[in-house]
């Protein structure tokens, strides 16, 4: 019994390991124990100050769809996310575009030739797609319109793909709204 309940925690842990290499808004749950473990030795130097560039990440289509169910589970928490840390400028990305309401980066695991978040500096309870209200308007067209100046900025105004993973079932792994601006290649369709 007491095996299983350990390897029933090993198995929640790195769960919760995983969601956090995937958003890292989870650090306090996931923090290494003291001392010699039995877990691999990446583990070891998560804190609060890594970034996510030095965590591993897994690209297989399962542990996508569980991170993003994993993601889910604290989406409306009000932690930090990691688009929150790279807005306060706590962790570096490359920035594409910026203004007062809106900021673009690159991002760090890139599906396309170009490939490039834009996020709103402010969340107002815009975790995802699914929670805009209409007082959200103003800061979608925004983010759509900033959308526009990536693609110019990036050289693929003539062909490009604006997405929004919405919940779990889209893999959605960053409660914190973000489009993913991707050009630089032929788009195949339909996607996913």
């Amino acid at each position: 019994m007491i095996s299983a309940q350990k390897s029933m925690a090993a198995l929640i842990s790195f769960s919760l390991l995983r969601n956090y290499a995937t958003t890292g808004s989870i650090v306090a749950s996931v923090r290494a124990p003291p001392g010699p473990s039995s877990y691999p030795s990446f583990i070891n130097f998560l804190t609060a100050n890594h970034s996510r560039r030095y965590l591993c990440r897994a690209s297989a289509t399962d542990d996508e769809e569980a991170a993003a169910k994993a993601a889910a589970i604290i989406a409306d928490s009000g932690a930090p996310t990691i688009f929150d840390k790279i807005i306060a400028k706590e962790i570096p990305s490359t920035i594409v575009y910026e203004d007062d309401k809106v900021l673009a980066f690159k991002d760090i695991d890139p599906q396309a030739p170009v490939h490039v978040l834009v996020i709103p500096k402010f969340r107002d309870g815009l975790t995802q797609l699914g929670e805009a209200e209409p007082r959200h308007g103003e800061i979608l067209g925004q983010l759509l319109y900033a959308a526009r100046i990536v693609a110019q900025k990036e050289g693929i105004l003539d062909g490009f793909r604006v997405v929004i993973n919405n919940g779990p079932t889209a893999c959605q792994s960053v409660y914190h709204l973000h489009l993913h601006v991707l050009g630089g290649r032929q788009m195949k369709w339909p996607p996913g």
